[in-house]
């Protein structure tokens, strides 16, 4: 099996990430847990660096929060020379926080609320992606009370299905998000936009879809932007400076997915601009890209340890962890697959098909379906690959279960970024009213 990053089998059979073995850090922070490879999230950042560098003179990386937020990981980002692409207040506060460059951030959203939109002025972001008609008004509206000047760029669907599951394509017609590029309404917002005094409209946006295994799509989204950059020079004069065209290059999660490396993506989309801008001659924009899953989505790995394990003879067995859909949504949401090992026996034989159960009290809690590894008892530990992304961010609470605790690894260093929740914490919000003393209780009605 090829893994990624710093994961590697040692000497004594276990897993290992970042030179730390992994039965250590379970035993040292307990499960469920979280554990990400710094160098290869760093590594990754570099090679979309690098791609872009050798293929187009002015570009940006940002990265795509959503997929994973804390206040370490915007610190590395920042380190490594990224912009960053937040989608909420509690984002960008936690990006704030980190003393992320206010200046570098994109602030993205369908439906951003006034105090979103205040809270991102008043800390003197960088640039607006614009969503909708409401938001510009909005926006217009706050920076007009202000007296100050608001880049933005306005986000388009450009009207293409990609091949991944429904719920994250968001570039097609029939979409939640952004002003479409057919019959005109883009266009009417352009010009909306260049008629407001406080608002300056530097570029477009377009994000069509995740998991996404080829730049095909992609260059067809940049060859439909650069037409429409194209259109609006010709309607109103105006040169649009930015092309930012989203991010969603997949990362391997099973053995069948075979995504296209990030050097020949990059130069598949930067070629599309560059001919697209020859076509209808004109300047190179800068070029952004949002990479979020693929920058840590295969960095990070989720370790359970194995309680019941249930035998139905002729049918299958189950292995129930200490986790599951509470940390990790994307089985039961989108039907997402996985790869796992046994830590603990990371270079055994794989002896018996296994079942994956989590322990919410759902049927859909299964976390994998149907996975040969070696047998396993009661104790063992299964790690999950590619669990960098959309888990963590999405865990929940659900059926009062803890948030896990997560870890960077490298150099044999473990270090706490994100502390286990505690069951005080789940309490630490929950108040009973002062009217629900017992003697004001009214009776049951049967």
């Amino acid at each position: 099996m090829d893994l990624p990053g710093t994961i590697s089998f040692n000497a004594s059979g276990h897993l290992q990430v970042g030179n730390c073995d992994v039965v250590e850090l379970a035993r040292t922070f307990g499960t469920p847990l979280y554990i990400y490879d710094e160098k290869g999230i760093r590594q990754k950042c570099r090679e979309y660096h690098h791609a872009l560098a050798a293929n187009y003179q002015d570009y940006k990386v940002l990265y795509a929060s959503k997929a994973f937020s804390s206040l370490a990981i915007y610190r590395l980002m920042e380190q490594e020379g990224l912009g960053l692409d937040v989608v909420s207040g509690g984002e960008l506060y936690t990006a704030l926080a980190a003393n992320f460059p206010p200046e570098k951030i994109y602030f993205h959203g369908n439906n951003k609320s006034i105090e979103e939109l205040n809270l991102a002025l008043s800390a003197g972001v960088g640039y607006f992606v614009v969503d909708n008609p409401w938001e510009l008004e909005n926006l217009a509206q706050l920076a007009a009370g202000r007296k100050t000047r608001v880049k933005i760029l306005l986000r388009l669907t450009p009207g293409i299905e990609v091949h991944t599951h429904h719920y994250i394509q968001t570039g097609q017609l029939d979409s939640k998000f952004g002003i479409s590029l057919a019959g005109g309404a883009a266009m009417a917002v352009v010009k909306r936009a260049l008629a407001l005094p406080r608002i300056e409209l530097v570029g477009i946006h377009c994000h069509i879809g995740s998991q996404v295994f080829t730049s095909e799509s992609f260059r067809h989204a940049a060859g439909k932007m650069v037409e429409f950059m194209a259109a609006v020079k010709k309607e109103t004069g105006q040169q649009l400076a930015e092309l930012n065209l989203g991010g969603g290059l997949a990362i391997i999660y099973t053995e069948t997915d075979k995504p296209e490396p990030v050097a020949s993506f990059i130069k598949g989309i930067t070629d599309a601009v560059k001919d697209a801008c020859a076509r209808y001659n004109l300047p190179l924009p800068t070029v952004v890209v949002e990479p979020g899953r693929s920058l840590v989505g295969e960095a990070g790995l989720a370790v359970y340890r194995v309680g019941a394990i249930k035998e139905i003879p002729g049918v299958r067995t189950y292995a129930s962890i200490d986790g599951g859909m509470a940390d990790n949504p994307r089985p039961a949401l989108y039907q997402a697959r996985y790869r796992a090992l046994v830590a603990n026996k990371a270079n055994a034989p794989r002896e018996q098909k296994y079942t994956i159960a989590g322990k919410c009290c759902e049927s859909g809690d299964i976390l994998i379906q149907d996975i040969d590894l070696p047998r396993i008892v009661p104790g063992d530990l299964i790690a999950v690959l590619a669990s960098g992304a959309y888990q963590y961010a999405m865990a929940s609470n659900y059926n009062r279960l803890p948030r896990p605790a997560v870890i960077t690894v490298a150099n044999g260093r473990a270090e706490i970024i994100i502390r286990r929740e505690t069951y005080s914490d789940l309490l630490r919000y929950d108040r009973i009213p002062p009217s629900w003393a017992e003697k004001d209780i009214l009776p049951a009605v049967m």
